[in-house]
């Protein structure tokens, strides 16, 4: 019913606030710096007027330079889906949610246990996105075992890109990865030009908590800027433990990150389409673990949401996971909780969002399906409610009386399906009718509708020759084709 809506009703920032983390984080970047392990990296921070010092690598990159770089990224960035009703406009407080992580194990569906992810997830995952009307966009969420890992990112884009119409990302581990993904990309977009018209596929790359630019992560971010392609720019600070336990210095550190991420792509190439990202939670003090499904990690992406819109930047945010082992009530209250609040705040592009359990360990297919009928509800709340003369109803009100009653009234049957939400896995049954129905669970509802897509949900699909163009270049791919 709904794909996208208007966030920014939930503001847990003042104006005050978020003037103050501003200047947190311009004094961490000016005064403290960034390690930054990339020789390249510095050197072009060095040449634009930063102040490096090799024998450390810190870099102190001041405040103007943040500024212009965040002068010169899109304050819009689409993200293109194959057809043009799946495409992702991104500014403002416009919100989409979908898939994320990069999870080594999924439930079984024949026996319910913990398995390492093949080729296969990524395919069917992709499938099962295609389908899920309020899963918008399909970031590669599994890591396939069945491969070695020097085959892996050519196996994720392509199983993603040849399996869904929707937008794909995702993370790279190699640089011959990431220009065989790009590659693909080009050959099923139609071409190098036509993938930076419509850019189909775009790309994630991370700064590492505290206050460090990766090597390798950062020869990506260069290389993917230089092609002019989108790229989120995220961080991962963790409440407690690569960050302050303070959410307000958490939210401090990630922005300075993620600008200075921000800096380098704009460096490279002025107007490269960025996404501000942040994938930030806390740790657990009891357990010293990761928290998914932790109300704090919401916070501090609803924080950084209004970061983003202070700077009139794109957000791709982390929402909808739980650390339950299993799917119960934690499970959803969990995913629930966090995914309304994080939409709610305006984050444009909301990842994690589907069918992840156990601290964003594992990938649950039903799960996905509860979850999208929960994004389903998050959106319905996003739609807000419409006030005018045709839905304040006088007239109807009047014509009906006391005594009266709507069920049958033209008025109702105009608006019914377009005011309420209708749910696929939810029951609303008596227990008569559920009882003689066999007492099904969500689970077991969920399982119904997962068998079905993944039995008969054929995409769009990509020409057979194509697609055997690209495996004949590409030997690594491996696993069978469905369609």
């Amino acid at each position: 019913m709904f794909k996208a809506a208007e966030g920014g009703q939930l503001r847990l920032l003042s104006d005050t606030d978020i003037k103050k983390i501003h200047e947190t984080s311009m004094k961490i970047l000016e005064d403290t710096g960034m390690k930054i392990k990339n020789a390249d990296a510095r050197k072009i921070f060095a040449e634009n007027g930063a102040e490096v010092d090799e024998e450390t690598h810190i870099v102190k990159i001041p405040r103007e330079m943040v500024m212009k770089a965040v002068e010169s990224a899109p304050s819009k960035v689409i993200l293109y889906g194959k057809e043009e009703k799946n495409d992702l406009h991104l500014e403002k407080t416009r919100t989409h949610l979908g898939t994320g992580g990069t999870v080594l194990y999924a439930l079984d569906l024949e026996t319910g246990k913990k398995r390492p992810t093949e080729t296969k997830d990524v395919r069917d995952i992709a499938r099962m996105v295609d389908y899920c009307n309020n899963t918008s966009f399909y970031v590669i969420n599994t890591y396939p075992q069945d491969v070695p890992d020097s085959a892996s990112d050519v196996n994720r884009f392509y199983w993603g890109l040849t399996n869904t119409n929707k937008h794909v990302m995702g993370g790279m581990y190699t640089m011959e990865g990431l220009k065989g993904a790009i590659d693909i990309a080009e050959q099923v977009a139609g071409g190098a030009d036509e993938l930076r018209k419509r850019p189909i596929a775009s790309f994630i790359v991370l700064m590492i908590s505290p206050l460090i630019m990766d090597d390798l992560y950062s020869d990506f971010l260069i290389e993917i800027a230089k092609k002019g392609l989108p790229v989120v720019v995220s961080s991962e600070p963790l409440a407690g433990a690569t960050s302050p336990v303070t959410i307000a210095g958490t939210i401090a550190i990630n922005n300075a990150e993620t600008l200075a991420g921000i800096t380098l792509t704009q460096l490279v190439n002025p107007g490269t389409p960025i996404l501000y990202g942040s994938t930030s939670s806390i740790m657990d003090m009891r357990e010293g673990t990761y928290m998914a499904g932790a109300v704090e990690s919401a916070m501090i992406n609803a924080g950084i949401s209004q970061m983003t819109q202070f700077y009139d930047l794109p957000m791709y945010g982390t929402a909808g996971m739980s650390d339950s082992k299993t799917i119960d009530t934690q499970a959803g209250y969990e995913s629930a909780i966090t995914a309304m609040t994080v939409a709610l705040s305006g984050s444009n592009y909301i990842h994690d969002s589907v069918g992840l359990l156990e601290m964003c360990q594992v990938f649950s297919y039903d799960k996905m399906v509860i979850d999208n009928e929960i994004l389903g509800n998050v959106l319905r709340v996003m739609d807000g409610i419409t006030v005018n003369d045709d839905t304040l109803a006088l007239d109807v009100i009047q014509r009906v009386g006391p005594g009266g009653h709507y069920l049958s009234d033209d008025h109702t049957v105009a608006h019914v399906r377009n005011e309420f939400f209708m749910p696929k896995i939810a029951d609303r049954q008596t227990r008569i009718r559920w009882e003689e129905g066999g007492s099904k669970t969500t689970e077991e509802r969920a399982r119904k509708v997962v068998d079905r897509i993944l039995k008969k949900h054929v995409p769009k699909p990509v020409h057979p020759e194509l697609k055997a163009k690209i495996r004949s270049q590409y030997p690594g791919i491996m696993g069978d084709e469905l369609y």
